[in-house]
């Protein structure tokens, strides 16, 4: 027994020592595929498991990564056979009419789309990994509109467009045919480009000054000046909050959805500023009657030249903890 224990442990350590560098951007390539963090970590779980258990029969024909790439794609089209699409509320139905007016229920069971938490990204341009995991890469609008591709279609986008794999190598994988890939990827290209709203694919400012314009909507926020407030937002921003399914557009009727249906900006709470998907993000509290601060909701913002474009807010407590952040805490958890 003991020499079968310690035959084990040189491929195990080599085994982790090999592949612990590429479980980052193994995470956003899932997340891209599934469009769920949750499901995402589960998934690279997955892969190292069927990795580590066929680590001895790795031949080496093509690199480590390219390998553990193919286990995370067949993954996670094994998972998406049973699985719908994860939307956001945009991608339903037209937005509401009345924002002061009474929204529609949540719908806790859809499967909705949810933010990444930020990675720290690679700074270095030779890294593989600051392709893959590039901002441009996982911004909420390219990632939802991932979402409306058939998975095939979606995993052939990826492994071409963001790895930038071969045609061949794709065609091998999902076992097709080199003009098949190409036909299949200028379709899914189509569909992207359709789908992902113009203000969301325009190049915003450096993110130095998104990161203090959405400072400035904070603060606003915070001291619930709703006129400095909607001078930070386009004219046609989009505002929307999965699980609820009613979302609105323009500059007016987010105003009006703010003032009348956030409780943190009637009631109060505290904002933790955060990133998420490559974009500036906001963690809302809502302070409780036990004088404790509740987990409330995640806003991603999306910041383009002319102001704070679009507004998703995830009203999930359960994605704080992917944040680092607790789902409760005392008001002096995080200081003055």
């Amino acid at each position: 027994m003991a020499n079968s224990a310690q035959a084990v442990k040189p491929v195990d350590a080599d085994f982790e020592r090999l592949t612990a560098p590429f479980r980052r951007e193994l995470l956003a390539h899932c997340y891209r595929m599934v469009g769920s963090v949750h499901d995402a970590e589960d998934l690279v779980q997955e892969t190292y498991l069927r990795a580590w258990r066929s680590y001895d029969s790795f031949e080496g024909r093509s690199s480590l990564r390219t390998w553990l790439y193919r286990i995370a794609t067949n993954a996670c089209l094994t998972a998406l056979e049973h699985r719908g699409r994860r939307p956001l509320p945009s991608g339903l139905g037209a937005p509401g009419d009345d924002a002061a007016g009474p929204l529609a229920p949540a719908r806790p069971e859809v499967p909705w789309l949810q933010p990444l938490p930020d990675p720290q990204f690679a700074d270095d341009p030779a890294d593989p990994a600051t392709v893959v995991t590039a901002r441009e890469n996982v911004r909420l609008a390219f990632v939802a509109a991932l979402q409306l591709l058939p998975p095939r279609q979606r995993a052939i986008l990826i492994l071409r467009d963001v790895l930038r794999w071969h045609a061949w190598e794709v065609a091998d994988l999902t076992e097709s045919t080199e003009a098949a890939v190409n036909s299949a990827l200028q379709r899914a290209r189509g569909r992207i480009s359709r789908a992902a709203p113009v203000a969301d694919r325009l190049t915003g400012p450096a993110e130095p000054e998104q990161r203090e314009l959405v400072e400035r909507y904070a603060t606003a926020f915070e001291n619930a000046d709703i006129s400095a407030l909607m001078r930070l937002l386009t004219d046609d921003i989009v505002f929307e909050m999965p699980p609820v399914p009613t979302w609105f557009t323009g500059r007016e009727a987010a105003g009006r959805l703010i003032t009348t249906q956030c409780p943190v900006f009637r009631d109060g709470g505290r904002l933790i500023r955060t990133s998420a998907n490559g974009q500036p993000a906001i963690a809302m509290y809502l302070r409780g009657d036990d004088g404790m601060l509740h987990a409330f909701t995640v806003e991603v913002h999306t910041v383009t030249a002319a102001g704070i474009a679009r507004v998703v807010s995830f009203q999930d407590p359960s994605l704080f903890p992917a944040f680092g952040l607790p789902r409760s805490a005392h008001p002096s958890h995080f200081g003055s």
